[in-house]
């Protein structure tokens, strides 16, 4: 295979989970194959023949050799949590303090985060970490209490979609302002800070979400701009 088309992985670093190693390899190995044609151009023909580079039949194809060979595809909605466990360890967890170097007096920060969607008022509530699909029936069946700010991975969206109407504010530690949560989370007018870091936060902590923070701009995530909406841990 030609040296521009080589089998690289996406973002320079592998993929974690297999069946996007695998899908996402095959789809690059195929690709490579049929742009290698002496007589493809690629400023001519990468829009004009894209149908041709992969086609829905192709998927098709890719989706039934991983299927043939065993695999069987994971639930979405705790993916991340599977992939990258001491990502999104429990609050009550060891970790290294997101607040390197301090931040002055402020001895209560706990963590920072994206502002979604900024509200009159910061935002104050109970943890609560959602990681699990059972823990997301009960809560359905009996109710979110009152009060709660959700602690959920960055995949957490799909999985607390049911639920979401119902927290009080959400601390995820994924995803950007403009994630599928993000959207849903200004659909729902729930306060929620995006791609957050935390530190020392456990089930039943008082918490308080610098919401009235601005949102980041558009170009927030391609600058490094982000990280300004702060988490206090509040006094019982």
């Amino acid at each position: 295979m030609a040296e521009s088309t080589r089998s690289v992985p996406k973002w320079a670093t592998e993929e974690t989970l297999t069946l996007p190693n695998r899908y996402n390899r095959a789809i690059r190995e195929l690709v490579g194959r049929r742009t290698s044609d002496p007589g493809f151009d690629w400023s001519r023909d990468v829009f004009a023949r894209s149908a041709d580079l992969f086609a829905a039949d192709d998927a098709l194809a890719v989706e039934k050799e991983v299927l043939d060979s065993g695999y069987r595809f994971e639930f979405s909605a705790t993916a991340s949590l599977d992939a990258e466990p001491d990502k999104y360890r429990r609050p009550d967890a060891d970790g290294k303090s997101f607040v390197a170097g301090g931040e002055g007096d402020d001895e209560a920060l706990s963590g920072r985060g994206d502002n979604v969607l900024a509200t009159a008022a910061n935002t104050t509530g109970v943890v609560l970490r959602v990681s699990q699909i059972e823990h997301v029936l009960e809560l359905l069946t009996e109710g979110v209490p009152e009060n709660t700010i959700a602690v959920i991975d960055d995949s957490g969206g799909t999985l607390t979609a049911p639920i979401l109407e119902g927290f009080h504010g959400v601390i995820c530690l994924g995803g950007t302002v403009r994630s599928h949560l993000g959207i849903l989370a200004r659909e729902y007018n729930v306060p929620t800070l995006m791609n957050c870091r935390i530190d020392g936060l456990a089930d039943g902590d008082r918490v308080e979400l610098e919401t009235t923070a601005a949102p980041p701009a558009a170009d927030a995530y391609e600058t490094g701009d982000t990280g300004h909406a702060r988490i206090w841990k509040l006094q019982s």
